[in-house]
């Protein structure tokens, strides 16, 4: 070499040549999002799955959504993801397993400080015991998502499933147009970011909120827009359920004939998907 420079301060000086020696080099990323992204959609797909009633497929998409959050060690995706699971595991029927999931996740979310995933844990936690014992858990639950719903600020999502689950304790109470309100509220956040199957389940729970006040006219025109939602979505599954409450207050209101016809569209729909045990639950409505 003509001069006498060390090796290494040879190779850091080119380093720095190649770094900085050209304006128009690119700005490296901060931080990388690859492995983070695919395991977003992963997730997105998988509580799409679940919205659809496809519960066994859910669970075998969040496989993947765990693998990618641990493997980069995302406290977020991962509480999400344990979420998610119990979702699906509540779907399915297996309550202490969902339970535990969801035990998990709020852990998770204390341990890493995201106070509003924590509260969105809580809240789906609050939805099982409301479901388990209507009457009892009603007043409980409605203050305790109110109490949620007042400290969140960027869950939007959750947000409006703790307004759903106001108006569900609400319409327990027999407070029917508090109930509906409730669920209106969820409903304008679900709309103004398309959240299309979401919106379709806000006007499905609007509907049976009115049934049991015995509205049915009202009743019918929500499940109309729970119809052109679901439609909007392609969400089979929740075409099958909207027609077959219609076929529900149809028969309430002693419209026989449309009732009969709402029916038979839910169970062809139902068949469609292979969903045996739902599709001889509304045969048996047709016989009975």
């Amino acid at each position: 070499m003509p001069y006498n420079i060390p090796v290494k301060m040879a190779a850091a000086l080119a380093a720095l040549a190649a770094f900085g020696g050209c304006s128009s080099t690119p700005k490296r990323p901060a931080e990388v999002f690859a492995s983070r992204n695919v395991a977003e959609r992963q997730l997105e797909l998988a509580n799409k799955e679940v919205d659809r009633g496809r519960y066994d497929a859910a669970l075998e998409i969040l496989k993947e959504v765990r693998r990618l959050a641990v493997s980069v060690d995302d406290p977020r995706l991962l509480i999400r993801e344990r979420v998610a699971r119990g979702n699906a595991l509540y779907a399915l029927g297996s309550v202490g397993e969902a339970s535990e999931m969801w035990k998990l996740a709020l852990e998770e979310a204390n341990s890493a400080g995201e106070e509003e995933l924590a509260g969105t844990v809580r809240l789906y936690m609050a939805k099982s015991r409301l479901l388990t014992n209507p009457k009892a858990e009603a007043p409980a639950v409605e203050e305790e998502a109110r109490q949620e719903i007042a400290r969140m600020k960027t869950e939007k999502l959750s947000i409006a499933f703790g307004w759903t689950l106001v108006g569900l304790a609400l319409k327990e109470q027999g407070r029917w147009a508090e109930a509906e309100a409730a669920i209106k509220r969820a409903l304008g956040i679900h709309e103004k970011n398309n959240y299309l199957e979401q919106a379709a389940y806000d006007w499905y729970l609007t509907a049976s909120i009115r049934s049991v006040s015995g509205d049915y006219d009202g009743a019918l025109e929500a499940l109309w827009s729970a119809i052109a939602f679901d439609r909007r979505s392609e969400n089979t599954y929740g075409l099958a359920a909207d027609w077959r409450a219609l076929g529900d207050v149809y028969k309430k209101a002693g419209n026989l004939a449309e009732s009969e016809a709402a029916y038979r569209r839910s169970l062809e729909l139902f068949r469609s998907l292979d969903f045996e045990a739902e599709a001889g639950a509304v045969e048996a409505k047709l016989s009975g």
